[in-house]
């Protein structure tokens, strides 16, 4: 038997940092499955993935303390991660074909992480949730109890030792707080017309103007609206013979097509990092 786990970094840039790093996983008969890395000109640092097996009753604690000179010498950011499925909290409004595509891939094991728990503002996809088997908790908002509402989020999120939570379409803007209190664990999905087209009707704007491109960004949640480090994005070309209902119906599979890749990509910590950017190795 043997154990596997993920290990991901960045440091300033300098030779003799992949021959560190092998060397200290050889000396620990460690074998690299996976290995992926990126070296940025512009801001000058490595960003790594390294996926490893390794001999069976690793102590992953161990590994890290005897690993932290080599981080040192390097100033590396660094983490080790067991192959283990995240726990995922998602958070909807009304619209559900995000948490439906979510769901569907869950079920069928190719999300990389577990559905642990829906919370909404709304009871509309009450049945969509408990369906699947899943705990649904409703949380109200309004501008009254918007900060007892966000409490509450970050307490389910300890309750269910959530690793990261999805805006699946919840219509709902985190405060500044509880934004910096999920910095980095928290993915949010919308339409690619913002900031050109803002409002409660995007798409209807988009047929005014006759586009051509129809597209969708999974960002980080950040306090920034809408400015999150990019993830993914997708884009689906269209032409005139596209209403506002169709261009709508585009949209959302390009949300939910967009939204499932920077869910499963972060859960196999595929995703770095980088200033206001990411480094991502799909």
């Amino acid at each position: 038997m043997t154990d596997t786990f993920t290990l991901t970094l960045s440091c300033p840039n300098r030779t003799g940092i992949v021959r560190a790093v092998s060397g200290f996983l050889f000396e620990r008969d460690c074998d690299i499955d996976e290995h992926r890395q990126f070296d940025d000109p512009v801001r000058d640092r490595l960003f790594m993935r390294t996926q490893v097996t390794a001999p069976a009753g690793t102590d992953l604690a161990e590994l890290v303390r005897e690993f932290e000179p080599v981080a040192a010498d390097f100033q590396m950011t660094y983490e080790f991660s067991p192959r283990t499925n995240a726990r995922i909290l998602v958070m909807v409004s009304k619209l559900g074909h995000c948490l439906n595509d979510l769901i569907y891939r869950w079920r069928a094991g190719s999300l990389g992480a577990d559905i642990v728990a829906v919370v909404s503002n709304h009871q509309d996809l009450r049945p969509m949730a408990e369906s699947a088997g899943l705990p649904f908790v409703h949380v109200p908002v309004t501008p009254e109890t918007k900060e007892a509402a966000e409490a509450r989020l970050l307490q389910l999120v300890d309750e269910h030792e959530v690793d990261l939570v999805v805006l699946a379409r919840y219509m709902q803007i985190l405060s500044d707080e509880t934004s910096k209190a999920l910095y980095g664990r928290a993915i949010n999905i919308h339409h690619s017309f913002l900031p050109g087209f803002k409002g409660a009707k995007p798409y209807h704007q988009a047929y005014d103007r006759g586009v051509k491109l129809v597209g969708a960004t999974a960002h980080y949640v950040t306090s920034d609206l809408d400015e999150g480090p990019i993830i993914e994005q997708e884009v689906i070309r269209i032409d005139h013979t596209h209403d506002p209902r169709a261009l709508q119906t585009v949209g959302r599979d390009a949300e939910a097509l967009a939204l499932s890749r920077a869910v499963r990509w972060h859960c196999e910590r595929r995703v770095l990092l980088n200033g206001h950017s990411t480094v991502v190795f799909p």
